[in-house]
């Protein structure tokens, strides 16, 4: 048996080790990774997907922690994907609100992996999707993708999860935000966290208010539950929305639906990929492209022409 079979082995068996083992393999892109992933995917469908996604400050490391401890009281496993900010000194993540999940790293029900953006946007980071995918074939019930909390660029969590809760907290100014950012379109359910302050009834009428100008969503209302995460209070509650929203997902069709957007979109990731990893290294010689970029950067020749001349060098099959 090769190590590659072994390791998927472990994996299936829900052996840590190894699960840490398959991460590290595809955030560094290892060929090996691509083989683990297609051997594994047949495993993968039987978790629920939830993203929590928000402003920095919102409270959304100490939501994932309550939510993860509450769904730990039912024995559910739980897998953390915790996005975070890249290192500008070592291109890692910087594990800035982890301490907030400190003690749940003694729970061998719990699986936590921060994972740094490495410049790609949205929120998350670019091999989130095929880590969602080794947690749920390692069979974990629950996998819960915290964004990064950059605010306006989130909405890339929306083809990760099936249910993604966006986190509000009153005084922040989160509804003017929310509006500018499209965050409305991509809640299917609302915390207003740290709901002690002053103005938590506030942010609930708003939000509710705006929902009401919000076309997207359907036949389908998102809930807005007040937590106070830090106390788990609101956590019971939130929880019955995330049920309810995939309960309305089933019976709808929407679930299909979405899982069949997030396939169509990773598919296409791939292909672009692929195709520009296959232009560059066959099609164009790198000195001949360094030098397209030099002409560019020199105003020689513009980048649309430039792309233009690189695939006007790409053959492709001619249909009968």
């Amino acid at each position: 048996m090769s190590d590659l079979d072994q390791l998927k082995d472990a994996l299936l068996a829900g052996k840590y080790r190894a699960l840490g083992r398959a991460i590290s393999l595809v955030e560094r892109d290892d060929p090996e990774a691509d083989r683990l992933l297609a051997a594994v995917y047949p495993s993968t469908g039987r978790a629920r997907i939830i993203g929590i996604t928000g402003s920095p400050g919102a409270g959304k490391s100490t939501l994932v922690a309550a939510l993860a401890k509450h769904y730990r009281k039912a024995d559910r496993r739980v897998g953390i994907v915790a996005v975070d900010p890249t290192s500008p000194f070592t291109g890692g993540a910087i594990l800035g609100d982890r301490v907030r999940m400190g003690e749940l790293y003694t729970d061998r029900g719990v699986f936590i992996r921060s994972m740094a953006t490495r410049g790609f946007l949205g929120g998350v980071a670019k091999a989130t999707n095929d880590v969602v995918d080794l947690l749920d074939a390692a069979g974990f019930d629950v996998i819960l993708v915290e964004t990064v909390g950059v605010g306006q660029d989130e909405v890339e969590i929306v083809r990760t999860v099936q249910t993604n809760i966006v986190v509000l907290v009153p005084g922040m100014g989160d509804d003017i935000q929310a509006i500018k950012a499209g965050i409305m379109e991509i809640g299917d359910a609302f915390a207003v966290n740290k709901a002690d302050r002053p103005g938590a009834d506030k942010t609930v009428t708003e939000v509710m208010t705006m929902m009401s100008l919000v076309e997207e969503h359907g036949d389908w209302i998102p809930p807005v539950v007040k937590t106070i995460a830090a106390q788990d209070r609101g956590i019971e509650e939130l929880d019955a929305a995330i049920v309810q929203h995939f309960d309305y997902l089933s019976s709808s069709g929407e679930l299909d639906r979405r899982n069949r957007e997030r396939v169509r979109i990773r598919v296409e990731t791939h292909l672009k990929e692929m195709f520009l990893q296959r232009v560059l290294g066959g099609a164009v010689a790198k000195a001949d492209y360094e030098q397209l970029l030099e002409d560019v950067l020199r105003k020689r020749n513009n980048p649309h022409d430039a792309a233009e001349s690189v695939l006007a060098r790409v053959k492709f099959p001619v249909s009968s």
